[in-house]
Order: structure tokens, then C-alpha cells, then sequence
């Protein structure tokens, strides 16, 4: 614990990886955004409805927003943040969220305020359910090392409770993958809702309507196929490369998943998946799909044979 409690002191591994980019806690870059005249409302009501919802699952805490960095007014020409940048998001050891802007990331405030706000809100949304999720640690030669994540293991010597799903598989048996997609799934019902609510509409230009969906997930086959052809600079095809492979990787084989051992039930697996993930607890999950696929399920899809090897 004290070493974790020194690792978490210390941001700055975290955001040299990000040396062109400014970095500022969460409450002060939307004081920042509020002072230019930029309405944040749809973002705090999102997180209000999160927090009601992640309740319901067990969650009885968000992660502090002054544990959120949000990279901006970045030095390197083309700049360009949201989700979907390079190394970043929720980092365990730090417990802290390292995020950037949404848009051109040379802007002190987003160039399109919805769509920032939007990608903010699912941003920090997912991050809460990473920050909330049931960690186990155990110290191996002083140094703390991660047995426990969720409903995900992993032994001392590093060899994870699953194995990675194959290249170009539809659905997965990877506990990574699974979490990561009912995670995602939930913040982005969340900045679903809140669009809805406020009634922000998709972008007039195709980057903005395809990150606008993949944000709301409404993304569709078609959505990441034209991806690849989307005009813009270097940074922009990166970023949206990285979408499409994000949404094929995760998004769609956790929906497949559900297709595949839920039909029917989608939203209440997802439901106990979640539970599950939050106390880190499989039983209750274990059990329902014993009841509907044999005895043994959650072993039987999830554990690699190689997992208990000397």
C-alpha cells in the first residue's frame, strides 16, 4: 500500500508520454471551457445520471474528478485528441485518468463544444467503471503487482486468466475484451441519453458524425468501413483508424457476445457482467449461465488451459 499510495502521488509519467500536450484536472478545464461561454451542462447531467446508474450496479463512488487530466493547447502542429488517442485513458497503478480534448488539440477550448463535451463525457464515464472495478494486488520483490481486475486474473508470473481472442474473430473469450466492451457499452447509453436530452445533433462533416456515433454507440457497419476513406490529416486518419479498430475489436465482439450466450437477455447479462466486474465477484454471474449453457461455464469459456502451469 505505501508504495501504490507513492506511485499515485505522481503524475508525470503519465503526461511525459504527452510532452506537446498542456495538461489540466478535470474541474479546471471546464471552468476554463465555461469561461469562454461554453454551456457544460450536458456533461454534468450526464455524470449526475452516472452516478445513479453505476448504483444500481454497486458503484457507490466516481472516480474524483481532480484524478482526470485533460490534455490541450498542444506545441505539435495537427494535433488532434478525444478517445481514441494514443496511450491514453485509466491507469490503475496511478488511479488517475489521462484524457485529451476532443478535436484540434492546439485550442486552449474545443473548436466544437458538443462534440467535446460528448467525447468528455464518455471519456470520464467508462474511466469511473475502470476506477471502480475490484483490484487485487500482491507484493512481489517490493513492487505491488496486479492479481485482480475485476472478474479478470492474473498470476504473478503474468499469465492472465484468458487467452487473446484470434485476429479477425466475431465474438470473444477474452475477460480484457469483455469488460472493456460492458464498460464502454454502459458510458456510452450514458452520452446517448445525454444527447438526447439536449438534443445535440450529429456534426454536419463525416469525421464529426462518425465520432459523434461511435461516442453515442450508434456507430454502424457501413460507419467503419468508410472510415478509412474519410479525408483529413495525417493525425485525423490515425484517429479514426483507431476508432474502427476499437469498435471491431471491443464494441462488436462484446455485442456478439451477448448475441451468442444472452439471446433474449442481452441487457440483463450485461447487467450482472457489470455487477460482477464492481465486486469482483462471479458467482451470481457463473451460476446464470450455468443455468442456461451447463455446469461450468464461466471456466469453461473464459480459463486457458495454460493458466495454472508451473
Amino acid at each position: 500500500m505505501a508504495a501504490l499510495a507513492a506511485i499515485r502521488c505522481d503524475a508525470s509519467p503519465l503526461t511525459a508520454k504527452h510532452p506537446a500536450h498542456v495538461f489540466r484536472t478535470l474541474p479546471e478545464t471546464l471552468r476554463r471551457w465555461e469561461t469562454s461561454g461554453i454551456d457544460t451542462t450536458p456533461f454534468r447531467v450526464g455524470v449526475a445520471l452516472a452516478g445513479h446508474r453505476y448504483a444500481v450496479h454497486g458503484l457507490a463512488k466516481l472516480l474524483p474528478p481532480e484524478r482526470v487530466l485533460i490534455g490541450c493547447e498542444s506545441s505539435r502542429p495537427g494535433a488532434f485528441g478525444g478517445f481514441h488517442h494514443p496511450d491514453q485513458g485509466y491507469r490503475h497503478l496511478q488511479m488517475m485518468s489521462v484524457v485529451t480534448m476532443y478535436g484540434p488539440l492546439e485550442r486552449l477550448v474545443p473548436e466544437h463544444p458538443a462534440s467535446a463535451l460528448l467525447d468528455l463525457l464518455r471519456a470520464y464515464t467508462h474511466d469511473c467503471l475502470h476506477y471502480g472495478s475490484r483490484r487485487r494486488y500482491v507484493e512481489v520483490a517490493g513492487v505491488p503487482v496486479r492479481t485482480q481486475y475485476g472478474i479478470n486474473y492474473r498470476r504473478t508470473s503474468g499469465q492472465p486468466y484468458s487467452a487473446a481472442d484470434s485476429q479477425g474473430c466475431r465474438s470473444t473469450r477474452n475477460l480484457g475484451i469483455l469488460m472493456e466492451g460492458a464498460c464502454d457499452k454502459e458510458a456510452r447509453a450514458i452520452t446517448r441519453q445525454a444527447a438526447e436530452h439536449f438534443d445535440l445533433a450529429e456534426p454536419p462533416d463525416v469525421l464529426g458524425t462518425l465520432a459523434y456515433r461511435d461516442a453515442t454507440g450508434t456507430l454502424t457497419t457501413e460507419d467503419t468501413d468508410r472510415s478509412a476513406v474519410v479525408p483529413g490529416s495525417e493525425e485525423q486518419r490515425r484517429y479514426l483508424a483507431a476508432l474502427s479498430g476499437y469498435e471491431r475489436a471491443v464494441n462488436r465482439r462484446y455485442t456478439h457476445f451477448l448475441d451468442e450466450f444472452a439471446p433474449g437477455e442481452e441487457n440483463e447479462c450485461h447487467a450482472r457482467l457489470l455487477g460482477a466486474v464492481i465486486s469482483g465477484d462471479a458467482t451470481a454471474l457463473g451460476t446464470w449461465l450455468d443455468v442456461r449453457h451447463g455446469p461450468g461455464a464461466f471456466t469453461g469459456l473464459f480459463r486457458t488451459p495454460a493458466y495454472f502451469d508451473a
